[in-house]
């Protein structure tokens, strides 16, 4: 049988990167930058992804281990809430602002990437489904094996989707949108979150 790691083992800190440079934690970014707040949001989603990889490691290994129910928990809470919000935030508040800013043009190449973007938020989300029960027993201390293909192919996609954001997205919304609108984004994703306007 596999021995349980400890819980700094499945919980991920929830704490950004260190930097290269410093050595130290770098600050969080704040809603007056949402585009740094999405890059960040999308090392926190990798880093789930690893915690998820991890609990599977350990296939059929009994749950009643207390570190691994808190790592599900924190799993299950931060991909109903905080990757909810982020693909709100983004089908929301920043694609059609990248629309908006092309008008007068044809912006087909931004209408095809959000449109494909927003198809890859319905496919992880109906895919974590399967994951939230199989994290669901892990939390109840329940000897449930991983499903061992859709963890991959969860993990896959995010990888992928949000190599694709870092790459396609942001830089073209760091291009094309005017700081007035970024602060509108800004202000959509702090209410988002219940935290009061500035």
């Amino acid at each position: 049988m596999v021995a349980l790691q400890s819980a700094s083992y499945y919980v991920v800190s929830m704490m950004p990167p260190k930097t290269a440079t410093s050595g130290s934690s770098a600050p969080v970014p704040g809603f007056d930058a949402p585009l740094e707040v999405l890059a960040d949001c999308h090392v926190r989603m990798l880093a789930q992804c690893s915690t998820l990889q991890r609990l599977a490691a350990h296939g059929a290994a009994p749950w009643a281990d207390e570190a691994a129910q808190t790592a599900a928990h924190n799993v299950i809470r931060y991909f109903d809430g905080s990757g909810r919000y982020h693909h709100q935030d983004e089908e929301q508040d920043l694609f059609p602002a990248l629309i908006e800013s092309m008008a007068g043009s044809d912006p087909v190449c931004i209408r095809q990437l959000v449109d494909s973007l927003t198809r890859e938020h319905r496919e992880m989300e109906l895919r974590w489904q399967t994951l939230k029960a199989w994290l669901a027993g892990i939390e109840a201390g329940d000897a449930v094996a991983p499903p061992q293909d859709e963890i991959d192919l969860f993990v896959d996609q995010y990888q992928r989707h949000i190599a694709r954001e870092e790459q396609e997205l942001l830089p073209m919304a760091a291009r094309l949108l005017e700081s007035s609108v970024l602060s509108r984004i800004g202000e959509a994703m702090r209410q988002r979150r219940g935290m009061r306007p500035r």
